[in-house]
């Protein structure tokens, strides 16, 4: 049986959760009253951190999901995000909009990877 380990594990959430050779972080936000951009810059900033902690890092993606809170909002998170993804080790990925947390939030980004 594989063993479960959990990283800043609060009363509702761990922000890390690792099973086997596989990585689960928490739903990943930027700072309320900021734009998309910076959002999103946030977001890819904690997830390299995150993914730091457990040894691994963005070449490892196994998937991503992102939600919009405005799907007009999709080319200006691309650009941040195609910058920042590792070229020939993208993830599959899905986005979509939803109603996040709260209004200040504009996007968020689940992960799961693999441990290196």
């Amino acid at each position: 049986m594989s063993q479960i380990t959990r990283h800043h594990t609060g009363a509702r959430m761990s922000q890390i959760v690792e099973h086997g050779d596989t990585i689960y972080l928490a739903g990943q936000v930027g700072n309320p009253g900021e734009d998309v951009n910076a959002q999103t810059q946030t977001c890819l900033a904690k997830i390299d951190a995150l993914l730091a902690e457990v040894g691994a890092d963005k070449t490892r993606l196994l998937q991503v999901t992102i939600w919009l809170a405005d799907m007009s909002d999709f080319a200006a998170m691309n650009s941040v995000w195609d910058a920042w993804v590792a070229a020939g080790h993208t993830p599959a990925r899905a986005c979509g909009e939803a109603k996040l947390a709260t209004p200040d939030y504009l996007v968020e980004f689940l992960v799961t990877a693999a441990k290196a």
